[in-house]
């Protein structure tokens, strides 16, 4: 009893070593996978607090699009956004740098209590890239320098962009690309005396622009609005509506004709034509509007009114009238006030000859022919006199009349000798 009592006892000193050795690992295993987790977790927590850089300049890396574009050099002048911010900045780099690039990079640049970018004067900023340049309540941009607009979404709900031109400095800038949404487009700032040289020369512009911007020059685009572009058109351009968006394409001005050869003949279409009668003819126009007007040659158009105004005596007379046709030359010339001068508001140009040709035919006009005289009143109409029997026919028919007329008498007298005979 003794042996088996002490076997049963060294069995379960053993079972409990082995479940204390167990349990051992397994605290050492949970506490090692804690320590672990905790020396990969708290860093991340850690940097996950700390404040992300906005932007960056060739390798180097900065916590506001501002303090990146004061440390641009001439080797590198690219300020390039790396996540959204939202900061007011000012164009303001190192002394010995005198233009910056903006690479919106896909992010946001949402303004701060103030205009989105100020450009002073006599810096240059390009902007391109996708992204957004956002003012809210403020302005976009603010331009007393030169700007180069390549890309990008620029909104506001005021004024979107804002130039100047003073005594001491020239705003200048040049957009080619981007969508551009605010009430108003372009404005001037307070202290300006004209607007700067501003061209447009390319993207899509959802808004208005107002009147008297004296040297605004549009070049190309797509607007929302054709209200108060006119004068602001280069010259040799126009508008052209595209129907499936509702907005108007800038292209070169062209004449088109729908008719550049008709045909006037007897009956309501053969009067004469003015001006603007022949273009309705022909409907020739203008690409969209523009600040030209077409205008028919004169001589021309004199010249196929005497031809139509022949035809028209021919016709009065019942006389035959040839043939003829005449080519009117139809040019785009720009629009006059009513005292003969040009407009100021308009843009002045020396490229008036943008013509197209119509041609007009007039179709011959036969002799008509001499109608039936009507019987004289009161006097009965001359019976008509039937026509002739052929001669040869009559004598046909009087020999066979005679000699039918010879059978019947020989007949008669062969009868009464007959007769006479046999009595």
């Amino acid at each position: 009893m003794y042996k088996h009592e002490k076997q049963a006892v060294e069995r379960l000193q053993s079972n409990h070593i082995h479940m204390l050795s167990t349990l051992s690992t397994a605290i050492i295993a949970f506490f090692l996978i804690i320590s672990l987790s905790g020396t990969m977790l708290f860093p991340m927590m850690a940097f996950a607090d700390e404040p992300q850089p906005v932007a960056q300049v060739g390798n180097t890396t900065y916590m506001s699009a501002q303090d990146a574009i004061g440390h641009t050099s001439l080797k590198n002048n690219t300020v390039t956004l790396l996540t959204d911010t939202t900061e007011s900045i000012t164009v303001t780099p190192p002394k010995v740098v005198r233009g910056v690039t903006l690479e919106l990079n896909g992010h946001a640049l949402n303004a701060s209590n103030t205009t989105a970018i100020t450009i002073p004067a006599n810096m240059q900023l390009t902007i391109t890239g996708s992204g957004t340049v956002a003012g809210g309540d403020n302005p976009a941009i603010d331009c007393r320098g030169a700007s180069r607009i390549q890309g990008g979404n620029f909104t506001s709900n005021t004024t979107l962009m804002r130039f100047a031109e003073t005594g001491s400095a020239s705003a200048e800038a040049s957009i080619s690309a981007g969508t551009f949404t605010a009430p108003t487009l372009i404005g001037m700032l307070d202290d300006a005396e004209h607007l700067g040289y501003v061209s447009i020369r390319g993207g899509e512009y959802h808004g208005a622009i107002p009147a008297g911007l004296d040297t605004l020059v549009l070049m190309g685009g797509s607007f929302s609005t054709t209200e108060n572009l006119t004068p602001y058109l280069a010259d040799m351009a126009g508008l052209i509506p595209n129907g499936d968006d509702g907005m108007f394409n800038i292209s070169e001005l062209a004449i088109s004709s729908d008719y550049p050869t008709v045909a006037l003949e007897q009956g309501s279409t053969l009067q004469k034509l003015t001006n603007d009668s022949l273009l309705d003819l022909t409907r020739t126009k203008l690409n969209g509007i523009s600040d030209y007007r077409l205008v028919a040659d004169v001589e021309q158009l004199q010249a196929l009114n005497k031809q139509i105004e022949l035809a028209l005596q021919a016709v009065a007379k019942r006389k035959a009238f040839d043939a003829v046709s005449q080519t009117v030359t139809i040019t785009a010339t720009r629009n006059e006030t009513t005292d003969g001068g040009a407009d100021p508001q308009f843009r002045t140009s020396g490229h008036d000859e943008i013509s197209t040709q119509v041609t007009v035919n007039i179709k011959s006009i036969a002799k008509p022919e001499e109608p039936d005289k009507p019987n004289e009143p009161g006097k009965p109409a001359e019976p008509k006199q039937q026509p002739d029997i052929p001669r040869t026919g009559s004598a046909v028919q009087a020999l066979a009349i005679a000699s039918l007329l010879l059978l019947v008498a020989a007949a008669v007298c062969a009868f009464i000798t007959n007769r006479l005979r046999s009595s």
